[in-house]
């Protein structure tokens, strides 16, 4: 009989859920996702989470509570530092402490440190704890670990190519349709944030889909190429030391500066430390551009009401700019 891990469908499964997938699986073990972000999942989270804590977090924990009845394990990574001399968000880092000692009757918890910050080499220190759960062979461990890397590298360049990085992520296979992005929209708009706030279409209240049936191209970070967000993130005077920063900033800068947006709109969880930074820096660079900008804000209370009134005023802007003086400022 397999072993089965499961897999919270937030946070960082936006990023790297193929990996993680391909891997268990070349270990011969079943991965089980929580089903998608609803409204029981977001109360459990609410529950069972600490008050303080951001939206994305709260709701991870509700991914949590769903599957700690149906899987042997749960893998949840504690993630430290992707780059040398880079860290990621705290609440990143102590999650899966924060989940150990907030919800009960939790199955054993698969925990690597992926601390990068100094060099690569706890990261096959941090594979082979994981493998060792389920196969005792390193040889086979870090074979299997090569050719799940292998594959989310060709991912990863096909969401370069224009992969549609919306639906992409929740593929197994390499076989996706080509981005709408490359084709001919009445305008083309940045959705900007972090991936678990872009990607999870319950807590952004479908955002994307509403976009697309009014005929708007979309863009995310992803789907720039990451030498390419590092090198326009580096012209910040101060070094960003936030590896998804890098991310955000580099890549809004690079389609302000090449003209191929007409608008932002950036979606931030409410009370994100980091997003209070990162914002200030695009939209300055949007102003300095006249690229229109507008911050939707998203926590437990949010309705889809006030979120539909402020996509739609956003979208008859872009247009009216478009289609009589586009001179005129968007910041009044």
């Amino acid at each position: 009989m397999h072993k089965t891990v499961g897999i919270p469908r937030g946070m960082f499964y936006y990023d790297y859920y193929f990996l993680w997938k391909k891997f268990f699986n070349n270990l011969d073990v079943e991965v089980i996702v929580s089903t998608k972000t609803n409204k029981e999942i977001l109360d459990a989270g609410i529950f069972n989470c600490v008050d303080e804590a951001c939206l994305p977090v709260k709701v991870f924990h509700g991914h949590v509570e769903y599957l700690k009845d149906k899987v042997d394990y749960l893998f949840i990574p504690k993630f430290i530092s992707l780059y040398k001399m880079e860290y990621c968000c705290p609440k990143h880092l102590g999650l899966p402490d924060m989940i150990k000692h907030s919800i009960e009757g939790l199955p054993e918890i698969i925990t690597p440190v992926i601390n990068l910050r100094k060099s690569n080499k706890s990261l096959k220190k941090s594979i082979l704890y994981t493998g060792k759960y389920f196969i005792n062979s390193n040889y086979k461990i870090l074979k299997a670990y090569d050719r799940a890397f292998k594959e989310f590298v060709e991912y990863n360049e096909l969401l370069d190519q224009g992969i549609v990085s919306l639906n992409a992520i929740e593929f197994d296979s390499l076989n996706m349709r080509p981005n709408t992005f490359s084709e001919n929209h009445e305008m083309n708009i940045l959705l900007l944030g972090h991936s678990y706030n872009i990607y999870d279409d319950y807590i952004n209240m479908n955002i994307a889909n509403k976009l697309k049936r009014n005929g708007i191209g979309l863009i995310t970070a992803e789907m720039i190429k990451e030498e390419i967000a590092r090198q326009y993130a580096s012209q910040l005077s101060k070094r960003m030391f936030w590896t998804h920063g890098q991310r955000i900033v580099g890549s809004a800068f690079y389609l302000i500066e090449k003209e191929m947006i007409d608008g932002i709109i950036y979606i931030s969880a409410f009370g994100c430390g980091l997003d209070s930074v990162l914002m200030d820096l695009v939209e300055r660079k949007a102003r300095q551009y006249k690229v229109p900008f507008t911050l939707l804000t998203i926590d437990e209370q949010t309705g889809e009401a006030g979120i539909n009134t402020r996509i739609e005023a956003f979208v008859d802007m872009l247009k009216w700019r478009d289609n009589h003086e586009d001179n005129i400022s968007t910041y009044g």
